[in-house]
């Protein structure tokens, strides 16, 4: 498995490699019914909260200029399909009234 430094060291961390690089096989257990008290040990809302904030701090957020540039590509793109999609309809009308008359 052809692998850099960097992905077979975090592999190592989660235990899916061996330390001589070889990947480990986990026996995989059979899917189990949560028992009740499982299901009573809820997060708490501030908790929740707490969790929310931490992933948001993750994200990759976009910069206002990418955000600018992104919104005007979407806008160049609805507009050449509606006048592609337009144009279709105008054909297709013309040529189905050709048709009947």
């Amino acid at each position: 498995m052809a692998m850099n430094r960097e992905t077979k060291r975090m592999m190592q961390r989660q235990g899916q490699l061996g330390p001589d690089g070889e990947p480990v096989r986990a026996q995989r257990k059979a899917p189990s019914q949560p028992s009740p008290r499982e299901r009573e040990q809820r997060t708490s809302p501030g908790q929740f909260l707490k969790e929310v904030r931490g992933e948001l701090r993750k994200v990759a957020w976009p910069t206002r200029p990418e955000i600018v540039n992104y919104s005007i590509i979407v806008l160049v793109a609805i507009v050449v399909l509606t006048a592609f999609i337009a144009g279709l309809d105008w054909v297709f009308s013309n040529f189905v009234l050709d048709l009947f008359d």
